[in-house]
């Protein structure tokens, strides 16, 4: 398995690649890497020993042939370097093989959907910042386009992003399994453009329940996505003008397994989410919870 170190010096953004042993095949294919946006963007070099852990921002990059999704960690997102049209054109595979989820106690993971944005999202990220926390963004691909800067902060503070759709179009996405998948290949040309990978994590809007069909499972797994749903949520898109004790509130009564993945929102109108994140983090901790980011490994919520 392939792990890149992200480190920001001044503009320029550095890459740094070694394998990562006792985690599945090693990815040897040096030269296809070179020609991808994310090697162009910035020479890759070895990562001295003793560089200060604090600076290092990891991500997985899985191999050509996916046969290195065995990850035995919650807190190293996981990435692919070619799209899904790259690998058709490639004829490498794009149905993941079998994976066995990890299990690490109490992991609690945040995930905040819709965005990014500059205001709400950031926020957000200024907090998870100052408590040491990674978290996953589920994003639309339009708003990735839109909000660029706060999209790669995500991805150089070592986030988790996840892809939410193109443009969350509830009548195009579900109208058939050829317009959702169409719409998430759209949505991971957003995100590759601008960082030079894609994501192999999914969330549907609005969840998979009442919205899937047998056919839309099948056509995810033979795509190589991974679909997450949550098992706690905040309720932050409620009608009634909650507040962020609500949302504290209802994720503090819900949050009761080992595993918990916390749905949220951190796009524009989620102010009071944003005010309920430090008191989520504190109670999730003194419970005793650590937190991770949502891959392809992350156990299902139910």
């Amino acid at each position: 398995m392939e792990l890149k170190h992200l480190r920001t010096n001044g503009a320029a953004l550095c890459l740094a690649c070694l394998l990562l042993s006792g985690c599945g095949a090693q990815d040897t294919n040096t030269s296809s890497q070179a020609a991808d946006p994310a090697s162009s963007a910035a020479a890759q070099t070895e990562t001295p020993a003793a560089a200060p852990a604090e600076e290092k921002k990891a991500y997985v990059v899985v191999a050509d042939d996916l046969s290195n999704l065995s990850l035995d960690n919650a807190e190293t997102p996981v990435y692919d370097r070619y799209t899904l049209a790259q690998r058709r054109e490639k004829g490498l595979t794009t149905a993941l093989p079998a994976i066995t989820p990890y299990k690490q106690g109490k992991v609690a993971y945040l995930t905040f959907d819709d965005g990014p944005d500059e205001k709400n999202t950031a926020a957000v990220l200024d907090i998870l910042k100052q408590e040491g926390v990674k978290a996953t963004f589920y994003v639309t691909g339009r708003n990735v386009r839109n909000f660029p800067d706060t999209a790669r902060r995500i991805f150089e503070e070592g986030h988790a992003l996840g892809n939410h759709s193109y443009d969350h179009d509830y009548n195009r996405l579900y109208a058939s399994v050829g317009n959702y998948i169409e719409e998430m290949e759209q949505a991971d040309e957003a995100i590759y453009e601008l960082l030079g990978v894609r994501p192999l994590i999914t969330r549907a809007p609005s969840g998979r329940m009442g919205n899937f069909t047998k056919a839309y499972e099948d056509a995810i797994a033979a795509n190589g996505y991974v679909e997450h749903d949550w098992n706690v949520s905040s309720a932050d898109t409620a009608p009634g003008n909650p507040t962020a004790q609500d949302f504290i509130d209802n994720i503090s009564g819900q949050a009761v397994t080992d595993c918990v993945i916390i749905l949220m929102h951190s796009s524009g109108g989620h102010e009071e989410t944003v005010k309920a994140v430090p008191e989520i983090i504190r109670i999730l901790r003194e419970r005793g919870y650590t937190f991770g980011v949502v891959t392809p490994m992350t156990p299902q919520p139910w």
